[in-house]
């Protein structure tokens, strides 16, 4: 698994020629309604173990949670798994909202 930061991703979703990653925002459904990056998937962590199959283990995958801790055991997860492209937004939305989009409300 590797770690992205905000401008990375930031970056990644603005290059139109680079094949668009899952944004995977693990987090609860109030946290997710009380802001995400658009065009987020949500599936709360809980939900993972019994969702893989909506997955594509070859497809670009970034986890995403409020600060990173979350996100980073269920890309763990996801690795053990047999996803291969699986990558872990340092920070989570919250450095996000920070760094890239101020919409976002900070909780």
């Amino acid at each position: 698994m590797q770690n992205l930061t905000p401008i990375e991703l930031a970056a990644w979703l603005a290059d139109e020629v680079r094949e668009q990653p899952v944004l995977l925002d693990v987090r609860e459904a109030w946290e997710f309604q009380a802001g995400h990056i658009d065009g987020s998937l949500t599936m709360p962590m809980n939900t993972i173990p019994d969702r893989l199959s909506e997955l594509d283990a070859q497809q670009p995958i970034i986890c995403i949670c409020h600060h990173g801790v979350r996100s980073m055991q269920v890309a763990l997860f996801l690795e053990r798994n047999g996803f291969t492209a699986i990558r872990n937004l340092t920070g989570g939305v919250h450095t996000w909202a920070l760094q890239v989009d101020s919409t976002i409300p900070i909780y």
